[in-house]
């Protein structure tokens, strides 16, 4: 398939990116962006690994009924996405810090105060906010834990109530972390009401491979890294981004999903 990718032009500004509003839903951005044209591949159609590609899809089936209720997703879904990445990583500990659910439709993001898809080729951490998010998170422990290796692994999928229903609105498409070179990452700062971090931002380069993957639904997982400390050749950052996907069909649901993040340590 051909759409179009939103990526952002190195033009030397300051590029920040702003969260503020009630829990966190509003956005400011800095920076240009720059629509490409690029071919996306169907991801189910190819042998991907975490390590290789920076990203897979599993069958994972979740006992969550509601992702919108917070107690639940604390009680149950935490340690689901915890033994899930253990089970594809290797990880020795697997800590779940946070998640944030999205919506494509803007009344629904404020009826539940959730966030937009973000239409814009990003990577989650940094080479510095990596590390800096496990002294955020681990207290005295940080320093010990980070003289071994570590990684930052998310989990995506479908947050409809309906498990049938699949996504068809907006789906997210992830770069071959092999096909990225450090050049293309741009930092941005992230700025949150009570903490700085960064994110990168993806510069356009015709040598990125992208990849989606058609109508998941909820019972599917898509796990992928956006930080490993380990400089050994394997995936370290994958950029993704929300899409307009021209085949999605008139009508189609908005989307709703969740994406958890983790801490692994090995």
């Amino acid at each position: 398939m051909r759409a179009h990718i939103s990526y952002t032009a190195d033009t030397g500004e300051t590029l920040v990116n702003e969260t503020f509003g009630p829990n966190n839903i509003r956005r400011r951005n800095s920076g240009t962006a720059e629509l490409h044209e690029v071919v996306i591949s169907n991801g189910r159609d190819e042998a991907l690994s975490l390590e290789r590609n920076g990203f897979e899809l599993v069958e994972h089936r979740t006992a969550v009924n509601d992702f919108f209720d917070a107690g639940e997703l604390k009680a149950v879904y935490y340690g689901e996405v915890e033994a899930l990445i253990r089970a594809r990583s290797g990880a020795a500990r697997v800590v779940v810090f946070d998640h944030t659910l999205r919506s494509g439709s803007e009344a629904e993001r404020e009826a539940r105060l959730i966030r937009e898809p973000v239409l814009s080729a990003h990577n989650d951490y940094t080479e510095w906010s990596g590390p800096q998010r496990v002294r955020e998170l681990m207290g005295e422990e940080a320093e010990r834990l980070l003289a071994r290796r570590f990684a930052i692994i998310q989990v995506w999928r479908a947050a409809y109530p309906d498990a049938a229903e699949p996504i068809r609105s907006n789906p997210l498409a992830l770069v071959d972390a092999r096909s990225v070179a450090l050049e293309d990452l741009l930092v941005a700062e992230r700025r949150y009401p009570h903490r700085i971090g960064q994110t990168y931002r993806l510069k356009y380069s015709r040598r990125h491979r992208w990849v989606y993957f058609p109508c998941m639904r909820r019972d599917e997982a898509l796990v992928f890294k956006v930080y490993d400390s380990e400089k050994d050749g394997r995936a370290r950052f994958t950029p993704h981004t929300a899409f307009e996907d021209p085949e999605t069909p008139s009508g189609a649901p908005p989307r709703q999903s969740i994406e958890a993040r983790a801490l692994a340590f090995f």
